[in-house]
């Protein structure tokens, strides 16, 4: 009996050590030895996460998205005396509403495009908290429901996170912006920038709006006042017309209000792609914040402004850049085939007359146009670019391609 006893006293120390040292293993030895009454924590989790919300009854799943370097307040170390806490630092957060055809109940179609892509693209240009609530089908961004649900996720999780008061931001895209308006009508002093794309305040399956054109864009920026918006639009768009942008812009204009709009000539609806693609863009939602009035000031310190000024700016974006001739003994020093690092062909430079062509590893003859006598383009408007690289004797050695996310060389063999 009694070496049985000693027996599963043995066994029972090596299944603790079995089940237990998964748990402790990358634990520091000092977390591992606290009083029992400080908790350890795990790591907060980052990127995309699943939330919920219940509204009369009805339960909308939903998604946020946090920056990696977010991190909860007890997690961080205590900070030196006169310093604050990483994590106390407190974030801004951006409402982005989608589009029409990322409706559903699933909660998480509505990260595909848009914004949630930008921040998978380029996420080390979006240091904010961003809520994406889902708007299910048969409803519309518009509906009241659908506006309460928004603005409902983004006070909880503001709560959750504790994020900046003064810098909360509105973003939406084509249906998305029809609910942006209207959340920006109904809340003026809550956001301290907005940016919308491919949108308007003409709701497509409200056309009898359309009759109060000479009136409704006023209402609105009376309404508005000076909160900066930012908008973008396709020209060539015939789902939600550039009108409907025109249309706002100039009645901001008449009221003093602080708008931009970006024209993209020869982009359709899916503009989107585009303008949240711009690097200025974070930059500028940044510069705005709010002042203890509610009122959107810019985030210039050393020069408080009550309000900002009024400003009226319309831009139009060329597809692509004006196309170089270059002499037919130029483009000849182009032509060959180009290996990747694996020494596989992944490119065939070919010329025809005064024109260039890309026939890539798939077999596709695309055409590429020069920027200048080094850097060629797609005419397409994508923002590849195709750098020739040359030799001490001016021979054509090498392209490196670059996309908007990475770069990679491609050797040219005789």
């Amino acid at each position: 009996m009694r070496t049985s006893r000693r027996f599963g006293r043995a066994a029972a120390a090596v299944l603790s050590t079995v089940l237990f040292a998964p748990l402790l293993a990358g634990v520091p030895a000092h977390a591992a030895s606290r009083d029992k009454k400080t908790p350890v924590l795990p790591p907060q989790e980052t990127g995309f996460l699943n939330r919920s919300i219940q509204l009369q009854g009805v339960t909308y799943k939903f998604q946020v998205y946090l920056p990696e370097d977010y991190r909860r307040p007890e997690t961080e170390k205590e900070p030196k005396k006169g310093q604050t806490k990483e994590a106390d630092r407190a974030w801004p957060v951006i409402l982005f509403l989608h589009g029409r055809g990322e409706r559903g109940s699933e909660g998480m179609w509505q990260t595909q495009i848009g914004l949630p892509q930008q921040l998978r693209d380029h996420p080390e240009r979006w240091p904010f908290i961003v809520v994406i609530p889902q708007c299910p089908w048969r409803h519309f961004w518009t509906d009241p429901e659908m506006l309460q649900l928004a603005m409902s996720s983004l006070d909880q999780e503001q709560r959750e996170f504790h994020t900046d008061p003064d810098r909360i931001y509105l973003a939406g895209l084509s249906l998305g912006g029809y609910g942006a308006w209207e959340l920006l009508k109904l809340y003026p002093h809550r956001w301290a920038a907005v940016a919308l794309c491919s949108t308007g305040i003409f709701w497509s399956y409200a056309p009898d709006r359309w009759r109060e054109a000479s009136t409704l864009p006023a209402e609105y920026a009376r309404r508005i006042g000076r909160v900066p918006i930012w908008l973008f639009h396709g020209t060539d768009d015939t789902v939600v017309v550039p009108r409907e942008s025109e249309l706002m812009y100039e009645a901001f204009k008449a009221e003093g209000g602080h708008i931009r709009l970006w024209d993209y000539q020869g982009l359709h609806h899916d503009c989107w792609t585009r303008a949240l693609n711009e690097p200025e863009l974070p930059r500028w939602l940044l510069a705005h914040r709010l002042n203890v009035q509610g009122l959107p000031i810019h985030d210039k310190p050393d020069k408080p402004e009550p309000q900002l000024p009024a400003l009226a700016e319309r831009i139009v974006i060329p597809l692509h850049p004006p196309a170089l001739k270059l002499p037919p003994t130029v483009l000849d020093t182009y032509v060959g085939v180009y290996f990747d690092s694996n020494n596989v062909p992944v490119a065939t430079i070919q010329r025809q007359g005064e024109q260039v062509f890309l026939k890539n590893s798939q077999g596709d003859v695309l055409e590429i146009m020069a920027e200048s006598t080094t850097t060629f383009f797609y005419p397409t408007g994508s923002l590849t670019r195709l750098n020739f690289e040359h030799d001490s004797q001016g021979r054509v050695t090498a392209i490196l391609y670059r996309d908007d996310r990475h770069e990679e060389l491609w050797e040219k063999r005789k």
